[in-house]
């Protein structure tokens, strides 16, 4: 088991949930901050501070100042303008936090201050759209924020309306378009994730288990290939949740709710094109995040509906489960430090 401490985001309002964001290493983690359904996390560039979501119907986010010990000190909380904050993104500059409200579909960017406290949001920006499949696809769904590796432009990725929109991010904290990726109706596109050096970048689909690949210039992308995220033939339903793409470019590794693996591709040498070459069971119920540890040679998975997070070691790619999974209770995002 790996000796690196981490932060644990969980949902507080289920039944059997936890208490907020814990904080320590697998055989020693205790709660540091009582806040509700922390479900995403993000650490600012100089390791001073968090930000949480609150995904709450009236959602919020919150920002805490990171102790000697890794003890959080609540600084202040803001609204989101929408419903069920799920993900954040810092921008490059450190200056904004941008979160994507899940159930409203809207996107919100609040101003970071010098102590690291979050002012009004500077816009609070609506998604429009629907898509075929008439119970998860009514109306827009914002479940991603992402930069680029150069960090120019900023992506939205929409499950709802089947879309990734790619804007520029203004100094006075706004996004104005550039672009918008439609990906095949009925995908459910739910996160995203670039290639460190190839001009190419990957979309996990929750609601029809695939992976598309993209050629990516100046802000624009351009579907390439089209894979499934499970071996063929899989019986059952599937919800792909987290994608996470190895610091060398070679390896993608996606989870698989339902199906209960983390499934991994290898990426050919332009990154146009994946294979799958493992799919791996990720150690308990409905894998909602995946993590790296910070030397990269461990893979986490957050295994939300039966509180435990289940760590992999990685050799050339490939997963190999380590020893038996921690038990705790709803995780949902893990933050190494």
């Amino acid at each position: 088991m790996t000796s690196e401490r981490i932060y644990v985001g969980s949902y507080t309002s289920q039944a059997g949930g936890g208490d907020g964001i814990a904080f320590g290493t697998l055989d020693a983690i205790v709660t540091v901050a009582t806040t509700a359904d922390p479900s995403f996390l993000v650490r600012s560039a100089d390791g001073r501070f968090l930000y949480a979501t609150n995904e709450e119907q009236d959602g919020k986010v919150a920002a805490f100042a990171i102790g000697a010990d890794g003890g959080l000190e609540l600084l202040d909380q803001q609204p989101t303008g929408g419903a069920h904050p799920c993900h954040l993104g810092i921008d490059p500059s450190g200056r904004y936090l941008l979160s994507a409200n899940y159930t409203s579909g809207s996107v919100a960017i609040h101003p970071i201050a010098a102590d690291g406290s979050l002012g009004e949001a500077t816009q609070y920006l609506q998604r429009e759209g629907s898509g075929p499949n008439a119970e998860r696809q009514e109306g827009p769904h914002a479940h991603q924020i992402a930069f680029d590796p150069a960090g120019a432009f900023v992506f939205d990725v929409d499950l709802g309306s089947d879309t990734v929109y790619s804007s520029t991010l203004t100094a006075d904290g706004r996004l104005e378009e550039v672009d918008r990726l439609h990906i095949h109706p009925g995908a459910g596109p739910r996160h995203l994730v670039f290639h460190p050096t190839a001009g190419a970048a990957y979309v996990i689909n929750e609601l029809d288990s695939t992976l598309t690949v993209c050629g990516y210039a100046d802000g624009k992308l351009q579907t390439v290939q089209t894979a499934s995220t499970r071996p063929a033939d899989s019986p059952g339903e599937n919800y792909p949740a987290e994608l996470l793409i190895s610091a060398d470019g070679r390896f993608l590794y996606g989870s698989n709710r339902g199906d209960n693996t983390v499934a991994v591709f290898a990426i050919a040498a332009d990154g146009l094109s994946v294979e799958l070459v493992q799919t791996i069971s990720s150690g308990g119920n409905w894998p909602r995040h995946l993590a790296f540890s910070n030397d990269g040679s461990v893979l986490y998975a957050a295994n939300e509906q039966s509180d435990q997070i289940a760590t992999f070691s990685i050799d050339d790619g490939r997963l190999t489960a380590q020893g038996e999974p921690v038990s705790l209770p709803r995780p949902v995002c893990i933050l190494p430090v």
